[in-house]
């Protein structure tokens, strides 16, 4: 069958996507509420418009879209064949568009909502499920989206929207974020439990200059802040191996594939020794982080108020 088409469309077929979806978006749930009804008058009762509103919607709606969608009979319409097929598209908008406001109302609940939230590898084991767990005796019931990262690729997913917040080293300066100092973690000189340095508490860093370093890699910040120790330290790391998470490098270093500085592990690793680290000082400063004028919802804003609550003891757990 060919579809009438009307003479005085407004659209033609080659406009531009978005000047269509401008024109007919705002008509489609008054075009989904008449088809149902097959009546203009109870439509509008239902919808709670005025009927010449509704009236006049449609018939700018055909007339956008150069095509009769009603057949009409006084107040009683029916659907064309080209009603019929705009329709099923139409409602299939209208159901994805109600669920997307079901969910992001769902996110923003204050007692169910969801943070996305991102942190550094080293901070997965302990740190993260204590605060997780601290967080939720009084919020059982907000959700996480859990993102582990350097930091770098969190301060990106920070930008785009993917994330609330992060806790990341170093802490960031940059202009179109907010971030805030929580607490500060010693760094260790990790060596195998075979090595010279082995029976030593304590150690200064420029005793290692001759050592071949193990290490993350380049854009992580821990390994950002190993190569600015050693140069304070007057020299420059020998790396044999880089990696992406701490405990791979522990794990190197029991090897007796290299030394590292490292955060404390969760749990003792069999193989290595830990030493103080007594000149330059080594420790890194962990902070959160956040999109400035960045609107929180309130499980954001209640997760962020608690994590700035524990300055200075965010690392207890």
């Amino acid at each position: 069958m060919v579809h009438q088409q009307r003479s005085a469309a407004r659209l033609s077929p080659s406009s531009d996507t978005e000047d269509i979806v401008t024109l007919l978006a705002p008509r489609l749930s008054y075009f989904a509420g008449v088809a149902r009804t097959e009546h203009v008058t109870r439509a509008a009762q239902e919808m709670q418009v005025p009927q010449s509103t509704l009236s006049r919607a449609m018939v700018r709606l055909e007339q956008d879209l150069g095509v009769d969608l009603f057949a009409r009979r006084g107040r009683t319409v029916s659907l064309t064949p080209a009603g019929r097929t705009f329709l099923a598209s139409v409602e299939r908008a209208l159901a994805e568009i109600e669920r997307a406001a079901d969910e992001v109302r769902a996110d923003a609940d204050p007692a169910t909502g969801k943070v996305a939230f991102g942190f550094l590898h080293t901070m997965g084991a302990e740190t993260v499920p204590g605060l997780l767990h601290a967080f939720r005796a009084d919020h059982p019931r907000v959700r996480f989206t859990l993102v582990q990262n350097y930091g770098e690729a969190m301060i990106e997913r920070l930008r785009s929207g993917e994330l609330d917040l992060c806790l990341t080293s170093p802490v960031p300066d940059a202009p179109d974020l907010v971030a805030r100092r929580l607490d500060e973690q010693k760094l260790r000189l990790v060596v195998p439990a075979d090595h010279r340095l082995a029976t030593r508490r304590r150690v200064r860093l420029a005793e290692a200059a001759d050592e071949t370093f193990v290490t993350l890699e380049p854009g992580y910040g821990l390994r950002r802040i190993t190569d600015d120790l050693c140069k304070e330290a007057g020299f420059r790391p020998r790396i044999a191996f880089e990696g992406e998470e701490a405990e791979t490098l522990r794990g190197l270093v029991a090897a007796g594939l290299g030394v590292a500085l490292l955060p404390p592990p969760a749990v003792p690793r069999p193989g290595v020794a830990e030493l103080t680290v007594t000149s330059p000082r080594a420790a890194r400063e962990i902070g959160v982080a956040w999109l400035d004028g960045h609107p929180d919802t309130p499980p954001v804003a209640a997760f962020k108020r608690f994590l700035l609550a524990r300055k200075g003891n965010l690392l207890s757990g």
